[in-house]
């Protein structure tokens, strides 16, 4: 059994898919604004926001439970509207040897998709997939849709 694993998910949105990559790739400091129940805090813990090498402290909750993760922005490609973050320290750590989050806007005819393609390696074969974080972002990228919508 592989412990390396890959999750992709997409979701339809009806924001233009510019505007969801800059809130993730440039404002990522506005989430706990959108999110603040789902997303309470997102700390700067050096670089500068929105580039590349910044390291970002995420305070997140899944079902009613509070998570951290520190991420390193690996890479951001705007004409791709893609953001690549590696886990560098945080709760997914004490499940995953590795854990990479890649968040890209695809403009596909007249329809914006967010893709979420999780990377990892399992520390053991007992850990599970990350099935509950695909739901969870799932959601975000709902949330947030409706609310660039209405902005």
């Amino acid at each position: 059994m592989s412990l390396v694993g890959k999750l992709t998910t997409e979701v339809l949105m009806v924001a233009p898919h510019h505007e969801f990559h800059g809130v993730w790739a440039k404002r990522p400091h506005h989430i706990p604004n959108v999110f603040p129940a789902k997303i309470p805090k997102m700390h700067l813990h050096g670089g500068d926001w929105g580039t590349v090498g910044s390291i970002v402290e995420c305070h997140y909750v899944i079902d009613g439970k509070d998570h951290v993760a520190k991420n390193v922005v690996e890479a951001i490609n705007e004409e791709n509207k893609t953001i690549t973050y590696k886990v560098v320290e945080g709760d997914l750590l004490k499940e995953y040897k590795s854990f990479k989050v890649i968040i890209q806007s695809v403009l596909k005819g007249e329809a914006t998709w967010v893709c979420w393609t999780f990377e990892y390696e399992k520390l053991n074969k007992n850990i599970h997939h990350p099935i509950k974080l695909v739901e969870y972002v799932i959601h975000l990228s709902e949330e947030l849709d409706d609310h660039l919508v209405q902005t």
